[in-house]
């Protein structure tokens, strides 16, 4: 048996550059792993694949992408072996923190161990990019630069020890929909990947917090405008900086320390945001 952390994700940059003809979007993400976590065990068992999950809304069949993700790897394995996948979600759903990416990377690295396939992180990687643009990411964790659809990585230097504030509230957009209403002309700011980079080799927090921007914004926060409400309460109880993680609805904030992110997430609370955490920020690759 072995039992997984699946780490969360966050988006310190994300500029969307143009359709490509797939239909997928061009993008240039910073991403960077947080320590809120779902719990993976895979346990083994004979010749099939199982799956189940501790909380209702989630499909535990083939459609789950952790469950696809085995499938992906089953044929490599010796036709006996199967596994029994539990997840114990943590990490919100449909929060644009790429829960269920976590979920696949690490059943394609446990199963990587748990089968003795011994295929190297790179080769991983081919089979996360098969299961969703999130997933090669979610193989190395830390801090990382995503370009195409976000399945090309090049390692970045590493955020500076932080704590965040998540607070995502009681809605669900669709990230599909997001990205088919995306208009460039309608982004005011887009993100500097270069002082960006810069920025994280100089250890510099407050260097990365002014040049957190997501050009998704532009849509998710005019069509859900209590999103700018958390950015500003976040900013207001005293947060470097607060941005939308992915295609949203989740907000994060960058605190100093895990008292400051505490007493943020407090006042969050007080105001009624429905599912709020704090989590360190993942400095190496795990």
């Amino acid at each position: 048996m072995l039992i997984l952390n699946a780490y969360a994700k966050i988006n310190l940059a994300l500029d969307v550059l143009y359709k490509r003809p797939d239909g997928y979007h061009e993008v240039a993400m910073v991403m960077q792993a947080v320590r809120l976590a779902d719990t993976v065990t895979l346990t083994s068992k004979p010749n099939d694949i199982a799956l189940s999950i501790n909380i209702s809304g989630l499909p535990a069949d083939a459609s789950n992408l952790a469950y696809r993700a085995a499938a992906l790897l089953k044929p490599y394995a010796f036709p006996q072996q199967g596994v029994h996948i539990r997840l114990d979600k943590q990490i919100p759903l449909a929060a644009g923190l790429a829960g269920g990416s976590a979920d696949a990377a690490a059943v394609l690295k446990g199963l990587n161990c748990l089968w003795e396939l011994n295929l190297s992180l790179d080769e991983l990687s081919k089979f996360a990019a098969q299961l969703g643009s999130d997933v090669p990411f979610c193989l190395y964790n830390s801090t990382m630069l995503a370009t195409g659809r976000g399945e090309l990585l090049e390692p970045l230097p590493p955020l500076k020890s932080c704590y965040v504030v998540l607070a995502k509230p009681a809605i669900e957009v669709p990230t599909s929909w997001v990205y088919q209403q995306f208009k460039a002309d309608k982004v005011s700011r887009r993100p500097d990947i270069a002082v960006m980079r810069n920025c994280l080799a100089a250890g510099s927090l407050t260097g990365v917090a002014r040049n957190m921007v997501n050009v998704l914004e532009s849509v998710t926060i005019s069509a859900y405008p209590e999103i700018a409400k958390i950015k500003e309460s976040m900013l207001r109880y005293g947060a470097m900086a607060a941005l939308m993680s992915g295609s949203g609805p989740t907000v994060f904030g960058l605190a100093h320390c895990q008292e400051q992110a505490e007493a943020i997430a407090c006042q969050l609370k007080a105001e009624g945001v429905p599912e709020i955490f704090v989590a360190e920020t993942v400095s190496k690759v795990e």
